[in-house]
């Protein structure tokens, strides 16, 4: 109550956002009780949770045991992983590209063009997507001009998840770079400097110091990222996919919208919703308690490589 009315202004300007959180967040898990439940519309649009029947997990057991399980399930992982491995690292690495850079207005304009993508609506970038790969797109006429034998690449299943990682690769690496750029202007320079007086070269300075200071930041997005990870962006899945590569494609939240809103199996498709969740869940108790374990460790190697700067500029001499 003494912190309460020592910052009463700043609770209060976070009341709102409580408030939201409440209403649009915590409110609607009410509703996670039709899981259990046969729901249907004749209970009304919002529909009354104590005369709806209660099923127990028919609901659950209906979705393990139905052929959609594992095609869902093995492509949102699949989905998943191919982010974390090419989508993760990317603006990492592009970063540590941009810090490099001397030539201010060359800087500035490669953020720029990096940064536009993430600000286009995913229709559009849906519809950039879709002319590039079509018959007659850039592609198939760089690939027709060549003597190559034009592909139909969206109505191909084994080309959908290398469009859908590389397109999310290409929107999002400039925006995502933004919070490393911050944590690597935040390094003391006096380290820099240090390392420039000892013989260190650029790769070195980066591999001793810049990298080491980052795993910080880098942690705590690799644990939101996991605790995402069955999130997939469902939008561009269903403005790119077809029926014919719904086996590399459809993914469970695009499964849920098919048949929630679709079919209406509105019981059915909460079910698996609240299984999504459960595991996103899981998964993220399970990251942080890994960055936890480990966080002493890390101390110990950031201290050492730090303090051993020194010496391996001396021995390799970048």
């Amino acid at each position: 109550m003494r912190a309460l009315r020592k910052h009463k202004y700043i609770y209060l300007m976070m009341l709102p956002v409580m408030v939201y959180f409440i209403v649009f967040y915590y409110v609607p898990m009410a509703g996670l009780a039709l899981a259990f439940k046969d729901y249907t519309l004749k209970y009304g649009l919002i529909g009354n949770l104590f005369e709806t029947p209660f099923v127990g997990f028919k609901h659950f057991e209906a979705f393990f045991s139905s052929v959609a399980f594992k095609q869902v399930l093995t492509n949102t992982i699949l989905l998943s992983l191919y982010g974390i491995i090419f989508s993760f690292p990317a603006p990492i690495i592009l970063a540590l590209l941009l810090n490099e850079l001397r030539v201010k207005w060359f800087k500035n304009t490669v953020q720029s063009i990096t940064y536009m993508p993430h600000f286009i609506s995913l229709v559009v970038i849906s519809g950039i997507i879709i002319d590039l790969t079509s018959l007659n797109g850039l592609i198939n006429t760089i690939i027709g001009a060549l003597g190559g034998q034009k592909i139909t690449f969206l109505l191909e299943p084994a080309y959908f998840r290398t469009i859908f990682v590389a397109s999310e690769v290409w929107q999002q690496v400039g925006w995502s770079s933004i919070i490393y750029l911050a944590a690597i202007a935040g390094i003391d320079s006096e380290m820099y400097e240090a390392a420039v007086m000892d013989g260190a070269g650029r790769w070195r300075k980066i591999v001793s110091i810049t990298l080491p200071s980052l795993l910080p930041t880098i942690m705590v997005l690799l644990i939101l990222r996991i605790g995402q990870m069955l999130n997939i962006g469902v939008e561009k899945i269903i403005l790119l996919y077809q029926p014919m590569t719904y086996e590399t494609a459809d993914v469970i939240s695009s499964y849920v919208f098919r048949q929630g809103i679709l079919n209406l199996q509105i019981s059915y498709t909460t079910a698996v919703g609240l299984f999504n969740s459960a595991i996103n869940f899981a998964l993220l108790v399970c990251a942080n308690w890994l960055s936890k374990k480990n966080d002493a460790e890390q101390l110990v190697v950031r201290r050492t490589i730090r303090n051993g700067c020194e010496t391996f500029a001396r021995r390799y001499r970048f």
